[in-house]
């Protein structure tokens, strides 16, 4: 009997694989907006969102009817085998929300990593190459071929391999981390430079299938790369016939106070991968895509069991409506601005907090060591174990993980956003004081 009286963390380390990470070992009981409770009655402030899933928020009543109301009719008869109305109308309503006069398509799918993959597949049918490029510090997954994509060895990579062949990492700016020696102009053509050298030393531009980029890196730190980069980058890809996926996984539906992040940058991709905030939780990706891209694949070569999920669909028809109507782009830039203001005070209050940036609500901070610009791993983790502690769901990013992120739900009421800011802010208090 004495299973019957394990708490649930026992219980989680008795049946759970370590393999699984967990930021907070707290049991989320409910949640509203940026609140979660705890079975015990504790309250979170939830900076992290289920690292970018909830810019709607957590059970926001619209979301939950949707679903209600799909699960009484039916819960998954398959696309594949009987069609059902709401895939068809996120299709539609996708593929007139992406950027460009051109007509899209799109197809739906389960998580991130495989709305990646068939976005790579898509492109190798569509172009008959195989190669695929990427950049230093992207993550886009922990598949096989999205592994191989993602440029984080430990704990992505390690001793995962092999990987799947033909996958190539390009430099990509990092503008607060550039030589003291250059202007952010100089950095930027030095960038463009190293990437033309790579497409000469490591793999040609008519090798490639596709160049696939976060338009703002998410694991990777949050890094906004300057729009000469980007642009220059889409015009390499018009130039030599190699399709542009942007990932926007992380940083799309409202996250950067537009639908899709590429959209701050004047950019139109071939090819948009979307999950996460995509459907509030639910399981649900999908590729976005030029028509004649996206029907380069016959019938039956791109697909799933569950890939387009009726109640997920439901519920991500839900959030477009929900970010229309509140309209969630423009608190976006509000919300964004608020952290911009509160970051550029902890720059001044505290010498080991640098670099702090953001597109919208797509924000972040580093953590560095005396010399403010040496990576702090150890502090960072202390920072977010901390916050954890005093009911703040905070996360770290970052090649090196010294990075301080901020996901919070972009509905966050200023009351909640004010409650996580002084929960941060004593961490950050108690942290400057310890003697280490």
């Amino acid at each position: 009997m004495k299973a019957l009286h394990q708490t649930w963390q026992e219980k989680r380390d008795q049946y759970v694989p370590k393999s699984i990470g967990n930021g907070n070992r707290s049991i989320a009981a409910s949640g509203q907006g940026a609140t979660i409770i705890d079975e015990n009655g504790a309250e979170f402030i939830d900076f992290a969102g289920a690292i970018g899933t909830m810019n709607v928020g957590h059970s926001h009543p619209k979301v939950v009817e949707a679903a209600k109301k799909q699960m009484d009719k039916i819960t998954h008869p398959g696309f594949n085998v009987i069609m059902y109305d709401s895939y068809i109308e996120l299709a539609a309503r996708l593929s007139n929300l992406a950027p460009g006069a051109e007509a899209k398509k799109t197809a739906l799918f389960n998580s991130g990593a495989e709305a990646v993959e068939n976005a790579v597949k898509i492109a190798r049918k569509a172009t008959g190459r195989s190669g695929v490029l990427t950049f230093e510090r992207g993550f886009h997954g922990r598949t096989n071929m999205t592994m191989a994509m993602t440029a984080k060895v430990k704990p992505y990579k390690h001793k995962f391999g092999p990987f799947s062949p033909e996958v190539y990492h390009a430099p990509y700016p990092y503008m607060f981390r550039r030589p003291a020696s250059m202007t952010e102009r100089e950095y930027e053509q030095h960038v463009i430079e190293e990437l033309d050298l790579f497409l000469k030393t490591e793999v040609a531009p008519d090798e490639l299938a596709c160049i696939v980029m976060e338009p703002v890196q998410g694991e990777g730190g949050f890094i906004v790369p300057p729009a000469s980069f980007v642009r220059y980058v889409a015009e390499l890809c018009r130039d030599h016939g190699i399709l542009f996926v942007s990932d926007e996984i992380q940083a799309g539906f409202a996250r950067t106070g537009k639908w899709f992040a590429i959209e701050h940058f004047g950019v139109e991709p071939d090819l948009i991968t979307v999950s996460k905030s995509l459907a509030a939780g639910f399981p649900l990706s999908g590729v976005i895509g030029k028509a004649e891209v996206m029907d380069a694949a016959g019938p039956g070569e791109i697909g799933g069991t569950y890939c387009g999920n009726p109640v997920a669909c439901e519920a991500a028809l839900a959030v477009i409506n929900i970010i229309e109507s509140e309209r969630l782009n423009e608190r976006a830039e509000w919300l964004g601005a608020k952290w911009e203001q509160y970051a550029g005070e902890w720059e001044k209050s505290y010498s080991w907090i640098r670099g702090h940036r953001r597109l919208g609500a797509m924000a972040a901070f580093e953590i560095v060591k005396a010399d403010g610009l040496t990576p702090d791993p150890e502090k960072t983790a202390r920072v977010t174990k901390k916050a954890n502690e005093h009911g703040l769901l905070l996360l770290s990013a970052g090649v090196h993980g010294n990075v301080i992120r901020f996901l919070a739900p972009i509905v966050i009421t200023e009351v909640e956003l004010s409650k996580g800011v002084e929960k941060l802010e004593f961490v950050l208090k108690e942290i400057e004081g310890e003697v280490i």
